[in-house]
């Protein structure tokens, strides 16, 4: 999969109203079309699927682009869970980070994504809410995931477990006031106390829950994500199929045992359900490839969200960083913290993680379906 078609006209060198066609294989809605078109004009995707439906006369004067052998047109990937990118950090940096690390994303073929915060201080977590949702507002983020500040000390992962702590509902009702609408999905840990509560008022709002950094019982997981989904189908979800997610299914919780097997079975029997939706971060890092070939088999892709955690070294070389108020360091292309050698974050772009996951035995139509519906 050599690329996709997000190259608009002006990145191309060309006016925006200038109309062209992409020809070749189209990779869209679970299924592989051969001798297919997309046809863009004014800016505007006018025409996607098959030769035989598109109407020259509509675009007499568009160039038509043959792709090289090997390369597929894919829709506008969605990242659910980005921390940042080409030196951006979402958590901690201004409004002029914050649009370096989206444009590059976009320029990749992320064309939705959401803004994931970590846990941090009060004042940070405020902070960060006053330069996200203007990004919203003007359409270059879907909204803002929070990872966090309610999760377990247990499996805290790279989060900061001095500023972790049970539910809050004076500092939720804060951080859902300063988001103004943008706060899409909150990360937290089922089994602390007021989680219970922490969900209904999520619902309430819009925003979904998504179990994760949790050292839940695989009863308390199952229980907890089962309210959820029942919650957000009497609200109505906005009209959608919205359901409960589970934040980087494996990372951030016990692993599976025969005898003790934690909230990773309960997340897999619900998402089979099709009760959930489980994130997989698909970079070859962060899972084992049979481990994600396992799960597209077990849950099937319309159950799996593929995603990044993508921190602000992506795209840039080795080094140095931050992720939030943690400290960093990257090594051949692996997020360490430099406290404890955790894992911190991705990499890769949501292109490189499609990738990756078709190099795992999964199918391209599977894997393209997991990062765009």
């Amino acid at each position: 999969m050599k690329g996709t078609t997000m190259q608009t006209p002006a990145r191309r060198g060309t006016s925006t109203t200038a109309a062209y066609l992409l020809s070749g294989t189209m990779i869209s809605d679970g299924q592989s079309h051969a001798d297919s078109v997309v046809a863009v004009g004014h800016g505007r995707i006018a025409y996607a699927g098959p030769r035989r439906g598109y109407r020259a006369a509509d675009f007499p004067e568009a160039e038509e682009i043959h792709l090289p052998p090997g390369s597929s047109i894919l829709p506008g990937l969605i990242d659910l869970h980005c921390h940042g990118a080409a030196g951006g950090d979402f958590p901690t940096g201004d409004s002029e980070a914050c649009r370096t690390a989206v444009d590059f994303l976009h320029r990749g073929g992320t064309t939705t994504l959401l803004a994931s915060l970590v846990t941090a201080s009060r004042d940070d977590l405020l902070k960060s809410l006053a330069i996200l949702p203007p990004l919203a507002a003007e359409g270059l983020i879907a909204g803002i995931h929070a990872e966090g500040p309610f999760l377990s000390h247990a499996r805290c992962g790279a989060q900061n477990p001095r500023w972790l702590r049970a539910p809050d509902a004076a500092l939720l009702g804060e951080l859902l006031r300063a988001a103004g609408g943008a706060l899409k999905t909150m990360t937290y840990a089922p089994e602390l106390p007021g989680a219970r509560e922490l969900v209904t008022t999520l619902t309430a709002h819009g925003v979904i829950p998504s179990l994760g950094h949790t050292d839940a019982d695989a009863h308390t997981a199952a229980a907890s994500l089962t309210e959820a989904a029942e919650l957000m189908a009497a609200a109505g979800a906005a009209g959608t199929a919205a359901r409960p997610t589970v934040t980087h299914l494996f990372n951030g919780m016990p692993p599976l045992h025969h005898r003790k097997p934690g909230p990773v079975a309960a997340c897999l029997r619900l998402a089979r359900a099709g009760t959930v939706a489980v994130e997989l971060i698909g970079d070859g890092v962060h899972l084992d490839p049979e481990t994600v070939r396992m799960v597209f088999e077990l849950v099937g892709a319309e159950n799996v969200v593929l995603v990044t955690d993508s921190m602000a070294a992506t795209g840039l070389p080795d080094g140095d960083y931050e992720l939030g108020p943690s400290a960093v360091v990257v090594h051949d292309g692996v997020a360490t913290l430099q406290s404890n050698g955790a894992l911190a974050g991705g990499t890769a772009t949501l292109l490189d993680v499609v990738r990756k996951t078709i190099d795992a035995g999964v199918s391209p139509a599977d894997a393209v379906q997991s990062a765009t519906a």
